[in-house]
C-alpha cells in the first residue's frame, strides 16, 4: 500500500505556482487575481475560503473576498458576479458554495462569465470539458487527476468505480476517466444512492472514487485486492477526545481499506489539498487566457 500524498504533492505544486508567477512579476506582467464571493457565515465555507485565500497569498497572487449578509437578494448577487465579470483585473471568480435556501445556486453559477470560471462549474466548462476541449475542470476531479498522474498510475482499461454521482465530483469524475487521454481510458461504473449491488459492483473496482458524502462508508469487504482507493470525502464526525469536539473523517474507513489497496489517500492530506491548488493552477490559466 502506497499513500497518495496530497501534503506532499500540495506543496510541490505550490512551489511551482509560485515559481510562475515570480516569473510573471520580474517580466511586468500581470500578477492573477482569484476572487471569492461568501454569502452568510457557514463554518464550514468561512474556513474553505479562508484557506483559499490565504493559500494564494502564499504562491504571490492577489485575493479579493468579498462578503454579503445571508438576507442579500439573489438579484443583488448577481450584480455583484456580473461587475467582477467586467473587471479585467480580476481573473478567477468563485462563489462559495453552499448558498442561502432564496438563491439559485444555477443561477448564479451561469451569470459568471466561463472565462473566470475557475471552479469549472458553468455548463459551458461542463459541456467543454465532456466533449475534450479545453475547459476549467471543477477543482477537485482535476485535483485527483493531477494526483494520478503524478503517481503514475495506470488508468487505461481499467474499470473505475464513482461513488457519488453530484455535479461538483460524481458526474465530472466519470467523464474525466472514460476520455480518450491520460489520466483516463477507463471502463467507468457510476453509483448513487439508488444502486442495487453496490458493494458487489465497487469490489469489481480497479480504481475506486469514494464521493458521496457520508462518513466511513466504504469498507474493506467494498474493496478488492489492489485496488486504487481515493477519498474524496470529509465530514466532521464528534469526537470527545479531540480539542475541537470533532475528527476528520473521509468516505473510505481507511484503517481496514487501507490493507487490501496499492494506492489509497488519508483524510485529512489528500484530495482536499489538491483541490485549493487546482484552483491555483485555474487562476493561473485564467490570467494566461490559456483556455478562452
Amino acid at each position: 500500500m502506497q499513500l497518495l500524498d496530497g501534503k506532499f504533492l500540495s506543496a510541490q505544486i505550490k512551489q511551482e505556482i509560485a515559481a510562475e508567477v515570480a516569473q510573471i512579476r520580474e517580466q511586468g506582467g500581470k500578477i492573477p487575481h482569484l476572487v471569492a464571493i461568501l454569502v452568510g457565515n457557514n463554518g464550514a465555507s468561512e474556513t474553505y475560503v479562508a484557506s483559499k485565500m490565504k493559500n494564494c497569498e502564499e504562491v504571490g497572487m492577489k485575493s479579493t473576498l468579498i462578503r454579503f449578509d445571508p438576507s442579500v437578494s439573489e438579484e443583488e448577487l448577481l450584480a455583484k458576479v456580473r461587475e467582477v465579470n467586467d473587471n479585467s483585473d480580476m481573473d478567477g471568480l468563485i462563489v462559495q458554495l453552499p448558498l442561502p435556501d432564496h438563491i439559485n445556486p444555477d443561477r448564479v453559477m451561469e451569470t459568471i462569465n466561463p472565462a473566470k470560471d475557475v471552479d469549472g462549474f458553468h455548463p459551458i466548462n461542463i459541456g467543454r470539458m465532456a466533449k475534450g476541449l479545453p475547459a476549467y475542470i471543477s477543482a477537485t476531479p482535476q485535483g485527483v487527476l493531477e494526483m494520478i498522474k503524478r503517481y503514475d498510475i495506470k488508468t487505461a482499461g481499467k474499470h473505475c468505480v464513482v461513488v457519488g454521482r453530484s455535479q461538483i465530483v460524481g458526474l465530472p469524475m466519470s467523464i474525466l476517466m472514460q476520455r480518450n487521454t491520460y489520466p483516463g481510458n477507463c471502463t467507468v461504473t457510476i453509483t448513487h444512492s439508488r444502486t442495487q449491488n453496490l458493494a458487489e459492483i465497487c469490489r469489481s473496482a480497479d480504481i475506486l472514487v469514494a464521493a458521496l458524502g457520508k462518513s466511513e462508508f466504504i469498507t474493506a469487504d467494498m474493496v478488492k485486492e489492489g485496488a486504487v482507493v481515493i477519498d474524496v470525502g470529509l465530514e466532521r464526525v464528534p469526537d470527545a477526545t479531540k480539542k475541537s469536539g470533532f475528527a476528520l473523517k473521509g468516505d473510505v474507513k481507511f484503517d481496514e481499506v487501507a490493507p487490501k489497496t496499492s494506492f489509497i489517500t488519508p483524510v485529512p492530506g489528500g484530495v482536499g489539498l489538491m483541490t485549493i491548488c487546482s484552483l491555483m493552477q485555474n487562476t493561473l490559466k485564467a490570467a494566461r487566457g490559456e483556455i478562452y
